[in-house]
């Protein structure tokens, strides 16, 4: 649509008697509103006289397509005079479009950030194409121009420097070359800022600012990305990292200057929420107060649109800061602009939506009337004017009559702004004063570094405090003692409590009741993101959805040693999660276990097809159809505890094929060894993120002198001919946990097709006795407090409930379900069940109440319904002594039926 049509507001005319250079267009509202903009703005007057004959044939057509042919127009030779031509008839375009309401914000901003790109673009193709005509550049240098703050972001203003980085892939060259190409480069960059930056007797294009790339002062002016690369990953500072929120390849070789940006993510994108990032923040808070002066209040007039109090730079803080903390975990927040950050932000629950929507708000409006400010006089200024005629001007560019109201609506902006700086970013006061902590702590890694000691001193009076409150001070400090010596840094996590006060009271809640979880924690603290990462209370979801998740996030990761490591690093989240809820009373121990092992589903389900595939690339795609995982013991059961093992059996099926076909084919049966071997690997190797579970494949056919993959065929064999009753009882407990889900149904249509099989009721009875003796005196109980070992402890339940569930074929997997109508049996297990799932949460050694402390103990009691500890010590007795008496009388009466 042509322009005057979509033409919505209009200046007021701030000299009536102006004007006159609008007569080069039609009659109309399209010259009315370039009149009233002339009568405002002796720049955009200057323009109109100068541009006369274009502006009559170019403004009255659809503002979208002049804009196109301006981007399109042929730049032959030296581009600076074109350019220098082009950008005043962008400019001329930009501010009609702006003032008339023709255009959006993000219009008018990505109008002009276009012309830049165009360009920067044409100012280095010409100055690398001298370089090259005079023999001293090869073809494909692999030059780039990275664009950087608003220009990256694609929100240029009127008057805006453009902020540039050049670099360029040395490793397109030979080593004897490299002097020569980069003193070509450095000369081509130079002449390219000359093209853009040079003013003339007709303006100039755009300032050029190359004071972002590393260490300007001591460095050229382009840079190969391998020194780049070492310097942000050893020397850059906070704003440097953040200054690549908003980078962007603009020129020369993108694809290069793409790659650059992906190599350079994990040093933009933290894994773990970064709330260091907020101390530079609130730096830049600390500044942007500064321009208050002694009477702290907010107005208009004078006022700094950008760097001021509620100005534009705190809004795009409030974005980028969040951004920071929360964009390594979510992807979405990866955006450069700062309108579409806030969208997002809101959108993911980081922000709260009536900020986001009125800090956008009042965005758009501060970002207009700095383009206002700017048009008058093409100045590159952000302040507002003091003097009645100009507030007058600026007021009447906005189309307001009344200068009065116009600045107070426009103080009511900033104030919103600054007050919602002030709640989401800005540095609080400190909560107390430092407080004297023992001495040895600053010896402790965590405290080595100054900005740890300076984060620590901030929080300390805070959590001494909170330790001082809690029921037992003195147990709580030792336990956080430990926690605190055991972190290998602690910049980040003083950062995080600082910002996050209740973090602060969880760590506390969990070192005076979980000495356990908090040794965990020392050795993991990125699992605290989760807490404040959101969803750390929601419902429990389904076991699909953790799969989900967890294979969604190793996906994001470029190589396997990566997606290993985000696997541990996502599983050691929820099991703290479970912990944490446990603890807290927001599940009890029959719920927690069974969270756990639906975890360790998740993970061997996400897990396995990744150590195929990465198998399948070595020696080509598993032979035949494919493995399944089988969970023995307490996994196939549905119930872990928090430090359980998992006790696995891996099942195959080459369906008649003899060998992998790939680079390096081998066997079906080495294929699949390799295949259990390396989701061992997997599972139990220390990483940097930890290991994530202990493994035990003792139970598959023949034990350890069997292969550690089984195919079904030799499977379904043993069982039938060969297995031991204690292998038959162990498949009681048995389930398919992982694989191709046709796979996995045979491997479940064969267990119960081999639990069907009867064992003689004499031999099922001798064996199962046998076994009792056996495991008592290899592993006898230890003291009142163990409820694992000894007749009537929980294995010994379990062992007499996997003899009935094979005696009369019940399918049940778990202990209950297999004990049937033995309901003392079931009570005293669950009691034992519940006490076991405490225990391994809050101690890591031999459990006792006093190992654990007061903390610990009120936990116990709670999950117990007990009194006090004597009282839960009797019961845990007496249920002892009923299940082993019930357990021997059941075999009594095995015997007497076999008999």
């Amino acid at each position: 649509m042509e322009f005057a049509p979509r033409i919505r507001r209009a200046p007021v005319p701030h000299e009536p008697d102006r004007g006159v250079e609008a007569a080069c267009l039609p009659a109309g509202p399209l010259r009315d509103l370039a009149a009233a903009a002339a009568a405002g703005s002796p720049h955009l007057a200057g323009l109109l006289r100068r541009e006369a004959e274009w502006a009559a044939g170019a403004l009255p057509a659809a503002p979208e397509a002049t804009r196109d042919a301006l981007l399109a127009e042929p730049l032959a030779g030296d581009p600076g005079p074109a350019l220098r031509r082009i950008k005043r008839r962008m400019a001329l375009l930009t501010a009609l479009a702006d003032l008339g309401g023709v255009w959006s914000l993000e219009e008018v901003t990505g109008a002009l950030s276009a012309l830049a790109d165009r360009a920067v673009e044409a100012a280095l193709s010409h100055a690398l194409a001298r370089e090259r005509a005079r023999g001293r550049l090869p073809e494909g240098e692999g030059a780039f121009v990275l664009a950087m703050g608003k220009l990256g972001a694609g929100e240029l203003n009127y008057s805006s420097d453009i902020d540039l980085i050049c670099l360029f892939d040395r490793t397109r060259h030979a080593p004897s070359d490299y002097a020569q190409v980069k003193a070509s480069l450095v000369r081509a960059v130079r002449a390219m800022t000359r093209t853009l930056s040079e003013v003339g007797p007709d303006g100039h294009v755009f300032r050029v600012d190359l004071r972002l790339r590393p260490d300007p002062s001591v460095t050229p002016v382009i840079l190969p990305t391998d020194a780049a690369e070492r310097y942000y990953e050893s020397l850059a500072r906070g704003w440097e990292r953040a200054a690549y929120v908003k980078a962007r390849a603009c020129a020369g070789d993108l694809a290069a200057g793409e790659a650059f940006l992906a190599d350079l993510r994990p040093f933009v994108w933290r894994r773990h929420l970064d709330f260091a990032a907020i101390e530079d923040a609130h730096a830049m808070v600390r500044r942007i107060r500064g321009h208050r002066g002694d009477g702290g209040a907010i107005a208009a007039a004078g006022h700094d649109l950008k760097l001021g109090p509620g100005g534009i730079r705190a809004v795009e803080f409030t974005a980028q800061t969040h951004q920071l903390i929360f964009g390594g975990r979510d992807e979405r927040l990866r955006v450069r602009g700062t309108l579409d950050a806030l969208s997002r932000l809101a959108g993911a629950g980081r922000l709260p939506e009536d900020a986001a929507a009125e800090l956008a708000e009042d965005y758009r409006a501060l970002r207009e009337t700095e383009h206002r400010l700017q048009m008058v006089r093409d100045a590159q200024t952000q302040t507002m004017p003091t003097a009645d005629p100009e507030l007058d001007r600026i007021a009447r560019l906005h189309g307001r009559p009344d200068t009065a109201a116009f600045l107070a609506r426009l103080t009511g902006r900033l104030r919103r702004v600054d007050r919602w700086t002030e709640r989401l970013i800005a540095p609080g006061p400190r909560a107390s004063a430092p407080a004297a902590v023992p001495e040895r702590w600053a010896s402790y890694p965590a405290l080595r570094s100054a900005r740890a000691r300076d984060g620590f001193e901030r929080i300390s009076g805070s959590l001494m405090e909170r330790i001082e409150a809690a029921p037992r001070p003195d147990e709580a400090l030792a336990v956080f003692d430990r926690f605190l010596a055991g972190l290998p840094a602690g910049a980040q996590l003083f950062a995080l409590f600082e910002a996050n006060p209740p973090l602060m009271d969880l760590v506390v809640d969990v070192a005076a009741s979980a000495p356990a979880l908090a040794a965990h924690l020392s050795r993991n603290a990125g699992v605290l993101d989760a807490v404040i990462a959101g969803g750390f209370f929601a419902p429990w979801p389904a076991e699909d959805a953790l799969t989900a998740e967890l294979a969604a996030t190793m996906e994001r990761e470029a190589d396997h040693e990566a997606r290993l490591d985000a696997a541990r690093r996502w599983a050691h989240e929820w099991r703290f999660r479970v912990g944490v809820h446990h603890l807290r009373g927001l599940v009890d121990g029959d719920v927690a276990g069974a969270q756990y092992a639906e975890l360790a589903g998740a993970v061997l389900r996400a897990l396995l097809p990744v150590v195929s595939e990465a198998l399948s690339t070595r020696h080509g795609p598993a032979p035949g159809r494919g493995a399944a995982v089988l969970g023995m013991g307490s996994l196939g059961a549905g119930w872990l505890h928090a430090r359980s093992d998992l006790d696995l059996i891996l099942l195959y099926d080459a369906a008649g094929v003899e060998a992998s076909d790939g680079p390096r084919p081998i066997g079906a049966r080495a294929w699949y060894a390799k295949l259990a071997q390396s989701l061992v690997t997997a599972l139990t190797a220390p990483m940097s993120q930890g290991r994530l579970y202990e493994v035990d494949m003792r139970l598959r056919p023949s034990g350890r002198q069997g292969p550690v993959a089984s195919s079904l065929a030799a499977f379904r064999d043993y069982q039938r001919d060969e297995a031991w009753t204690w292998e038959r009882l162990a498949l009681t407990r048995a389930r398919p946990v992982a694989g191709p889900p046709d796979l996995s149904a045979e491997v479940e249509a064969l267990r119960r097709e081999t639990l069907a099989r009867s064992v003689p009721p004499d031999r099922l009875e001798a064996d199962v006795a046998d076994m009792r003796r056996r495991l008592s005196e290899a592993r006898p109980a230890r003291g009142s407090w163990d409820v694992t070992a000894g007749p009537g402890g929980m294995r010994d339940v379990e062992l007499y409930g996997q003899a009935l569930a094979l005696l009369r074929g019940r399918r049940a997997r778990d202990t209950a379900g297999q004990l049937g109508g033995e309901p003392g049996l079931r009570a005293a297990y669950a009691l034992q069940r519940r006490v076991r799932a405490a225990a391994t949460l809050l101690s890591t050694d031999g459990f006792s109440p006093e190992a654990v402390g007061d903390g610990g103990t009120r936990m116990l009691l709670r999950e117990t319904g007990m009194e006090d500890v004597a009282a839960l010590e009797a019961a845990l007795a007496e249920a002892r002594s009923g299940a082993a008496g019930a357990v021997e009388a059941g075999l009594a009466a095995m015997r007497r039926a076999a008999s």
